[in-house]
């Protein structure tokens, strides 16, 4: 994993295992692509065998959460759709003037817009690593509209598609994410704006693939983050610092199992295909696949309540969050914490299992005192 965030050709994956992925999405179902949104996500939670297998297949989760009956309302409306396309065309209007302007570029008409259009993602990303060293041999402003990038994850290729990558005159590029929500004097939604680093800090390892084989290029760790002004629909630009969630990012993407190694495990009837099967044989495919639910993904995938639903039946302690499984230990179910603060089994020299008993001694002494009070 560790050569697919370097500087390496993009290895394609073996014929098997296209084959093996195509089977697990169904023989007529297209491939979902996996975008930096979900990278970025799936970075967040790399214990999820379930998600990286799912997406590394191109499953639709959305399609199979509804098919298993727990339809999620993840996803962006389809009005937030349109008025974040119509803010982009705005920003990017006249050749990207306004955007240049946010950069502090006197002449916006001086920059060069290159032609990016090519045959199927793969092609693509040739055309935009080719675009970029253009870019930066030439020595001068050029933006790059919408480019396609390549990034390996997991065993599996991925294409992202940046909003835009604006090359500096001394050969550094720099990530532009164009955002809809507002940014009021001058700072906007905390979580909003972490979001949209950890989104951005995929495509700047993505770039940095092309970078590395590309003499006199830089990418820059800060990314350009351009939003509508207070209450109006001016874009206006906040340099943000990504160099934290490029270094989490990267340091979890390596930490993921390599998809064939998850498929490995799994009986080769098993398949996710939406349309020929029906909602149990989907639940019981879903199942054999380890996950690793926390309240997190409920923002995040479109199986978590599916998820979320099979916690709760089993009693884990995950449901209750990723902090308070840490502090459990080795209490795996909420029938074992229950049992271990009753006294009822558990380690007493167990530090949790101490922290549980004299939680249940203070709360008994605290509901006796308040019905000695009546």
């Amino acid at each position: 994993m560790s050569e697919s965030l370097g500087s390496g050709p993009l290895r394609r994956p073996q014929t098997t295992l296209r084959h093996r992925l195509a089977e697990l999405r169904g023989p007529t179902a297209a491939p979902h692509p996996l975008d930096a949104r979900a990278l970025a996500a799936l970075a967040a939670n790399p214990g999820c065998r379930r998600r990286a297998l799912l997406d590394g297949a191109g499953v639709d989760k959305a399609a199979l959460a509804t098919a298993l009956g727990s339809p999620s309302g993840f996803g962006q409306s389809q009005f937030a759709f349109m008025r974040g396309n119509a803010f982009e065309a705005k920003v990017k209007a006249d050749g990207g003037v306004e955007l240049m302007r946010l950069l502090g570029v006197a002449e916006p008409e001086d920059v060069r817009v290159p032609d990016l259009s090519a045959a199927g993602p793969e092609g693509r990303a040739a055309r935009t690593a080719l675009a970029l060293r253009e870019a930066t041999g030439a020595g001068a402003w050029s933006l790059l509209d919408h480019p396609m990038l390549a990034l390996e994850v997991a065993g599996s290729p991925a294409y992202l598609e940046p909003d835009a990558v604006v090359v500096r005159p001394d050969g550094r590029w720099t990530v532009v994410e164009i955002k809809s929500f507002p940014m009021i004097d001058g700072s906007a939604d905390a979580a909003k704006v972490g979001a949209a680093a950890r989104q951005a800090a995929v495509y700047v390892l993505a770039l940095e693939r092309v970078a590395a084989l590309t003499d006199g290029a830089e990418v820059a760790h800060s990314v350009l983050l351009v939003c509508p002004k207070d209450f109006s629909n001016q874009p206006t630009g906040s340099v943000v610092d990504v160099r934290k969630q490029l270094s989490v990012t990267r340091r979890q993407l390596a930490r993921l199992t390599r998809v064939e190694d998850i498929a490995a495990a799994l009986p080769e009837t098993l398949t996710f295909d939406v349309e020929a099967c029906s909602a149990e044989q989907l639940a019981a495919a879903v199942d054999a696949v380890p996950h690793a639910y926390a309240p997190e993904c409920l923002a995040a995938c479109e199986l978590a309540f599916h998820c979320r639903d099979r916690a709760r039946e089993a009693g884990a302690v995950e449901a209750l969050g990723r902090s308070v499984r840490g502090e459990l230990g080795g209490l795996t179910t909420v029938g074992d914490v229950l049992a271990a603060a009753r006294g009822e089994a558990g380690d007493p020299d167990d530090p949790a299992v101490a922290a549980l008993r004299r939680a249940a001694a203070l709360r008994a002494e605290s509901l006796g005192a308040v019905g000695a009070c009546r």
